[in-house]
């Protein structure tokens, strides 16, 4: 003969049990790794893309600072270094150290010789790994 179990006593053993079973944890630990493992290349390429936007950011930046020093010189600076010294009135220089660095903490590279198409000083960075990708300040470089 068969046993008749109540709704309650069903209620009361599903309450008695208290939490998640360790395939029920494995399951959900499972879909989260392969979440993440799927997600990482995705936010790993966007940081490096970042990376390349602010070194293009950062070349306008001193290029802008060159030309407000042609402005007041009436010639290129012979450095990136005469950018960040206080002119001869006094007045703090346009740039810092830190923004004369790429974000993979090397030096941009500048050749007041060197002029792109539109008649300023070439300023470029190597890219992430120094010699990889050349970032520069030419028309068709920065968009």
């Amino acid at each position: 003969m068969l046993k008749r179990t109540t709704t309650t006593a069903v209620l009361t053993a599903r309450e008695a049990r208290g939490g998640f079973t360790l395939m029920e944890m494995l399951v959900v630990v499972a879909i989260i790794i392969i979440l993440a493992g799927a997600a990482t290349p995705l936010v790993l390429n966007y940081l490096a893309q970042a990376r390349v936007d602010r070194a293009k950011m950062d070349i306008k930046k001193i290029e802008t600072a060159v030309g407000n020093y042609y402005s007041r010189h009436n010639v290129y600076p012979d450095n990136l270094q005469a950018l960040t010294q206080p002119d001869e009135n006094g007045v703090a220089g346009m740039l810092s150290q830190q923004d004369l660095l790429d974000p993979w903490n090397q030096p941009y590279d500048y050749n007041p010789g060197q002029m792109t198409s539109r008649g300023v000083p070439l300023i470029s960075s190597r890219g992430p790994h120094g010699n990889a990708q050349n970032i520069n300040n030419e028309v068709n470089s920065i968009k």
